[in-house]
């Protein structure tokens, strides 16, 4: 006798069906088939316990369970919970007519109880791409599935509910999808704002521009001038993230096992602070079971670098391609992983190693050469993909005692919505394109003419300052950004002199005395 069930495992971000094929015939041997690793084969100890404590009866008969399509490996123990249902379908003790029409996923407990597991919401996905009636997972991780509208979740606490709602003795509820309630009021709820920030009001002017296209920004000033304290309001003032955004951000976070117990949907947009001892897999991604780094959990939101040079310059040069491609590719010698990697970056560093170099009042103590040596420590390449170099003063005390009052995260924000809305209507055709940032040449091209004027001062810029062809590219994009917080539909000499005003480590003489 012949039984068949569904089960899923996530290859990358996205979902794999599985067939568990489960065939009954005489003898009292146990064959699991497929490619399984350790987990999978493990599942035999696991489900016969579980049945013994629920009542349930493991046959005394050769089972033979192939796991379909077998040239994938199988890897974790959410096979469990289909592998024990075929079994207890192909010795009749489940007699459902639409078992065919579930996809099943969880690992059990001795007891049977069905613990919690990762990557449930791109498993509900592909379960409703390819037309399952219903996802059948453990009750912790029923309100993430459920964010998937058209299909049913139903969230089991045990084995025993599981058994008892397929043979229809006791019917478990379809979980309801929470879907976007309360998503702007999450959003809104933040710990931080700029209006605790005092003075800096180029800083803030250069975040305002960053959050505007989607620039990436780096923060070069002595310790205490307020460099991470404004990292950390930048997500504040970003627009709020679309239910496109929010759904592609939670399954990365679900696959990676960062989804707290009872969060259905990530609505706020990922602010990401790797310390910087963090290795080059820990920040791209991979591993031998290729899990997303740093870079991808911080898709569609902010990857904050602190202290920039004390990162080793392995980690820091394989950001390179994710900046330009906004994804990471993770290849192995039988498969390659894809992971979006969307993100904006903003470092922050010392000019120096004692971080009082140029300082208006303190003396720096680093020898000769040492500076330099500092800031080599940063490659040009990368460099040469940050849009935004801004050089962050110290605050007087005039403005630290001030009572004045600052603008909130929300008026920001709201002028930041603004120009992404021109900017999304400009690029309505390009699926995936919502940004200044992610311009391509043709881009430029067509939305970044400037006029004779504008030619004649990019190119004194770029003779006096050394600019590369990228750095050309990336002073575009800021001014065709300034120009759209402006409202105007072409490039401006101010709007052009403001972006390269933001270039300042490609001046040669940055780090001779001011």
């Amino acid at each position: 006798m012949l039984v068949k069930t569904y089960g899923s495992t996530v290859f990358g971000i996205s979902a794999t069906t599985i067939t568990i094929e489960v065939n009954l015939a005489n003898g009292i041997n146990f064959h699991l088939v497929g490619l399984p690793d350790n987990a999978v084969k493990e599942s035999q100890q696991r489900i016969r316990a579980a049945f013994k404590n629920n009542e349930l009866n493991f046959p005394g008969k050769e089972i033979t369970i192939n796991l379909a399509p077998a040239d994938i490996r199988k890897e974790g123990s959410q096979f469990d919970l289909p592998i024990a249902i075929g079994v207890l379908a192909v010795s009749a003790q489940i007699t459902c007519a639409e078992l065919d029409r579930f996809i099943l996923v969880g690992e059990l407990s001795l007891d049977g109880t069905l613990n919690p597991m990762s990557g449930v919401l791109p498993i509900a996905l592909q379960a409703k791409k390819e037309g399952y009636m219903g996802v059948i997972l453990p009750k912790v991780n029923a309100e993430e599935a459920a964010i998937v509208e058209g299909i049913q979740v139903f969230g089991a606490a045990n084995l025993r509910e599981v058994v008892d709602h397929l043979n229809e003795v006791e019917r478990m509820e379809p979980i309801v999808s929470p879907l976007q309630n309360g998503f702007d009021a999450v959003f809104n709820k933040s710990e931080v704002d700029f209006s605790e920030v005092k003075g800096q009001m180029n800083i803030k002017r250069a975040f305002e521009i960053a959050a505007a296209g989607g620039h990436n920004v780096i923060l070069i000033g002595p310790p205490g001038a307020g460099k991470s304290m404004l990292a950390k309001r930048l997500p504040t003032i970003l627009p709020p993230m679309s239910m496109d955004e929010a759904l592609e951000t939670t399954k990365i976070h679900s696959v990676a096992g960062k989804m707290k117990n009872g969060n259905a949907l990530i609505t706020q947009r990922p602010f990401r602070k790797p310390h910087h001892t963090i290795s080059d897999v820990a920040l791209v991604g991979g591993g031998g079971y290729p899990q997303p780094g740093e870079i991808s959990l911080a898709h569609n939101g902010v990857l904050f670098l602190d202290e920039l040079p004390e990162y080793k310059r392995t980690v820091l040069e394989v950001m390179r391609q994710p900046l330009e491609d906004r994804c990471v590719t993770i290849s192995r010698a039988k498969f390659s992983i894809e992971y979006p990697a969307g993100f904006m970056l903003v470092a922050a560093m010392n000019p120096c190693p004692c971080g009082y170099y140029n300082h208006p009042e303190k003396e720096c103590v680093c020898g000769p050469g040492i500076v330099q040596r500092y800031l080599n420590k940063i490659s040009g390449p990368l460099l040469d993909r940050i849009d935004l170099h801004v050089e962050v003063t110290p605050v007087s005390f005039q403005e630290l005692t001030s009572q004045g009052l600052s603008e909130t995260s929300a008026d920001i924000r709201k002028r930041v919505e603004a120009t992404r809305a021109l900017q999304r209507k400009r690029y309505a055709e390009r699926k995936g394109m919502h940004c200044n940032a992610q311009m391509s040449a043709k881009d430029l091209k067509k939305h970044c003419a400037i006029d004779t004027d504008g030619h004649q001062l990019l190119e004194g810029a770029m003779k006096r300052m050394g600019l590369s062809a990228r750095a050309y590219d990336r002073i575009l994009k800021v001014a065709r950004t300034i120009a759209d917080m402006d409202g105007q539909a072409t490039i401006a000499l101010n709007h052009l002199a403001e972006a390269i005003q933001f270039r300042s480590l490609d001046r040669e003489s940055w780090s001779l005395p001011k």
